[in-house]
């Protein structure tokens, strides 16, 4: 018997849409041999958790299944609590990766099913023997072990499934019908997925293709994506053992290019201004990567494409085509997360520093890619003079954004596996963050956090750069000491801008060697830079005769009418604006105009 299943996505942001409820939806089109009724879900994790059960209520469903990561698993509970209070015989399966690795202590919460692993073939399978139910036996136990990944419980009994690759796969017609969706997200951002009623097919011997046969990007994706960042994988796994993270299982499963570069395209069409690649190391194929940023750097889209990549494995032929990317289509984050030779041997990465270093000043000197670097602290064998180091050799590269990251315990990770081992302190609930281990305490990580916290209100965000570079070079301070400086002076959480300039001000006047109007004119062409001038503190604005000349001269060299916040005038009579006309497409920084 047909199921009327529900498939809810919870996002961490608005801004964020969600990929793997749409390939199981696609999964279960493809490769269910009975005809179920999908409908899916996408919410914000803001959003209230009764406001999000009751969606997924609303429509009645008898199976409800629930994408699971870190960012939302602390409202899961809450929602299973509620689910079940209006839908008491409803079938509750979750996946990802925040339960695969800890089915035991959801299927004591209430949970049905937990899916370990690829779920496009599972979840189908499952629904198949699901249909197959009669009201004797919710669970026919005989069926259940040959779906791969599968854990569940029966007579007060745990059992769990190895994830194996099926010889069998479940196929089905091609062709789904489409109903275009009558709602806009996010009021209302969930969709029927609906299949033609086919003649059913046999399921036939076939040896387990690549999950490329899945396609997530049905019309009813398109329909309900709106702008939002749009998500491709091209590839699963990661040649990389990294013991704090879940991708690195030493082979990866690689999507065909054809496949691959029509997705793309149709995604750059859809009105997103971010199309983001998930694949852990996008170029641990180097001719593969090749091929696929030479397809995006032809490609007319007006759309910035984000990849993770090794800097170390960066060839010539790969940076040689980056540099020619136009500015602003690429964007690049790159993981060093340690310099400090015995914690990278420890956690098992493997990364050529030195070659990462170089590579990343390559790309860096052609000023067309924005640049993102991670450093995570907490790792094994890294104190904090040790991290110190390895923050201000980061910084010496000058990227566009430095992320200073704290060590997540994840359940599945050999990291949490050896956190005894290592006299790792942690919290248990989710992010599951570090809070001391032997080589850093308490207080070592408090530094951090204050030092993150400037980090991202200033350098991170493209503010005062100008004037953090003034600092450090007439005080001689290392970067980390500036920003931790600047973190115990100033708590920035949530502080309007103009409040935090004010305090920034105060905290660096105080510095040696700092010219106070020197600092001042500074920041006054930082904020032209980044804000047009707007919102200005008081101690900062400049008035009179002269900056009305200012304004004059400004739109007499750019042919047309500026703004008075778009000008100063700076401690030594000079007048300075920005053309709000001409920004970087990197940086996104307004270009300054001195007079």
């Amino acid at each position: 018997m047909s199921k009327k299943v529900t498939l809810l996505a919870i996002n961490a942001k608005y801004v964020h849409s969600s990929l793997a409820v749409w390939f199981l939806a696609n999964g279960v089109s493809r490769y269910s041999r009975v005809q179920h009724d999908v409908t899916v879900v996408e919410a914000v994790i803001g959003q209230d958790f009764v406001n999000i059960a009751e969606r997924v209520i609303a429509d009645k469903p008898d199976v409800i299944g629930i994408s699971v990561y870190i960012w939302n698993v602390s409202k899961l509970p809450l929602i299973i609590k509620h689910i079940r209070n209006y839908l008491p015989k409803v079938i509750l399966v979750i996946g990802g990766p925040e339960v695969s690795c800890n089915a035991e202590y959801w299927l004591k919460q209430n949970v049905d099913y937990v899916i370990c692993g690829k779920g496009e073939e599972s979840f189908p399978m499952l629904l198949d023997v699901l249909s197959e139910d009669n009201a004797d036996l919710k669970r026919p136990l005989e069926t259940l072990p040959h779906i791969s990944g599968l854990s569940y419980m029966h007579n007060g009994k745990i059992y769990e499934n190895k994830q194996v690759e099926p010889s069998i796969r479940y196929k089905r017609p091609l062709e789904t019908a489409v109903a275009p969706s009558q709602h806009s997200f996010p009021i209302e951002p969930s969709t029927r997925y609906k299949q033609h009623p086919k003649t059913v097919v046999a399921p036939s011997q076939h040896s387990f293709p690549d999950a490329a046969c899945i396609d997530p990007y049905s019309d009813e994706y398109f329909n309900t994506l709106n702008g939002r960042i749009a998500y491709i994988e091209t590839s699963r796994g990661c040649p990389f053992n990294c013991s704090y993270c879940l991708s690195g299982e030493g082979n990866v499963e690689f999507f065909p290019l054809e496949t691959v570069k029509e997705q793309i395209y149709k995604l750059s069409q859809t009105g997103t201004k971010t199309l983001k690649f998930i694949d852990r190391t996008f170029n641990c194929n180097a001719e593969r990567a090749y091929e696929l940023i030479k397809y995006i750097i032809n490609l007319d889209a007006d759309c910035c494409f984000h990849f993770e990549i090794a800097a170390d494995l960066l060839n010539e032929s790969l940076l040689s085509i980056l540099s020619t990317a136009k500015p602003g289509k690429i964007q690049i984050e790159t993981g060093i997360q340690s310099f400090h030779e015995p914690t990278l041997k420890a956690i098992s990465r493997q990364t050529n520093i030195k070659k990462a270093e170089k590579n990343i000043r390559t790309l860096l000197k052609s000023k067309n890619i924005h640049i993102h670097v991670d450093l995570i602290a907490g790792l094994p064998y890294e104190t904090l003079s040790d991290f110190k180091k390895g923050f201000n050799r980061i910084y010496a590269l000058n990227p566009h954004k430095i992320q200073l990251g704290f060590l997540k315990l994840l359940h599945g990770s050999k990291l949490r596996q050896d956190a005894e081992i290592y006299n790792i302190v942690y919290d248990k609930k989710p992010p599951y963050e570090i809070i001391s281990n032997p080589w850093m305490n308490v207080e070592d990580f408090k530094t951090l956090k204050q030092t993150e916290n400037a980090l991202q209100h200033t350098y991170n965000k493209g503010r005062f750069l100008a004037t953090l570079q003034y600092v450090l070079s007439t005080t001689g301070v290392s970067p980390f000491s500036l920003y931790q400086k600047l973190g115990e002076s100033v708590e920035n959480h949530a502080m309007p801008l103009e409040i935090y300039t004010e305090r920034l001000y105060e905290c660096f006047a105080k510095l040696p060697n700092v010219n106070a109007k020197l600092l001042r004119d500074n920041m006054i062409c930082d904020l032209l830079c980044t804000v047009k001038g707007k919102n200005i503190p008081n101690f900062l604005k400049t008035r009179g005769k002269q900056r009305k000349d200012v304004v004059k001269k400004a739109k007499q060299q750019l042919h047309r009418p500026i703004d008075y916040d778009e000008t100063a005038v700076l401690s030594t009579g000079k007048g300075v604006y920005i053309d709000s006309n001409n920004r970087d497409l990197v940086t996104k920084l307004y270009e300054i105009v001195f007079l």
